[in-house]
């Protein structure tokens, strides 16, 4: 384990010279004309939904939980498990959120597909983490990709990551310096808005390496 190393988003900025995008053209992958889900795999993502909602009503869920009730069975269902993705774990980095009355504990898991999608697991042992404590730290992660940060051989080619803690769902992109960020998905209230990840996971991977 290691410590994170960048905790505020204007750190982030600061050091790899990036800023947020407010144009709604930059950031289009998660709203715009979204694959349509088949019958099968709307099925299977209410089969999920209901797994994931019978679960987390008995307690907050750890992340061990949440890669296994609700992000690999989603990864699945989305074909990212398949060809021509490929699957790689980083190491887990440990986090301490120190505030005016305790300290939250808690760990970021990540999950790499074809070095294009970042899939950023929260875990806090005692209160759940907002997504948004992962998005220094995810900006990181993307620039030190090898598409990120303009690095590309062939110019800048967008990086992507989907950033949850079970609940919660938000993707963000990155290309060349600017970031962009979807609006907070929550599946745990809205199974609809599970089916739109589902969407917005399928859009991502049809986009051309």
């Amino acid at each position: 384990m290691q410590t994170l190393a960048i905790t505020t988003i204007a750190e982030a900025e600061r050091k790899f010279g990036l800023s947020r995008s407010e144009s709604r053209n930059f950031f289009t992958e998660w709203s715009d004309q979204l694959p349509e889900i088949n019958p099968s795999d709307r099925a299977n993502l209410e089969i999920l939904w209901r797994r994931y909602i019978y679960h987390r009503s008995g307690g907050h869920l750890l992340e061990s939980m949440v890669m296994l009730l609700l992000v690999s069975p989603l990864l699945t269902i989305a074909g990212l498990y398949d060809p021509p993705f490929r699957i790689k774990a980083e190491e887990s980095i440990a986090i301490d959120v120190s505030d005016s009355e305790e300290t939250l504990q808690g760990r970021i898991e990540v999950l790499v597909l074809r070095d294009r999608l970042w899939i950023i697991v929260l875990e806090s042992k005692k209160t759940m983490l907002s997504v948004w404590f992962a998005l220094p730290q995810t900006l990181a992660y993307l620039m030190a990709s090898p598409n990120g940060g303009g690095t590309h051989p062939e110019g800048t080619r967008p990086t992507f990551a989907m950033l949850t803690n079970g609940d919660d769902i938000v993707f963000v992109k990155l290309e060349g310096e600017q970031y962009g960020m979807s609006q907070v998905l929550s599946p745990l209230v809205n199974r609809g808005e599970l089916e739109v990840t589902w969407q917005v996971l399928r859009k991502i991977a049809e986009i051309e390496v």
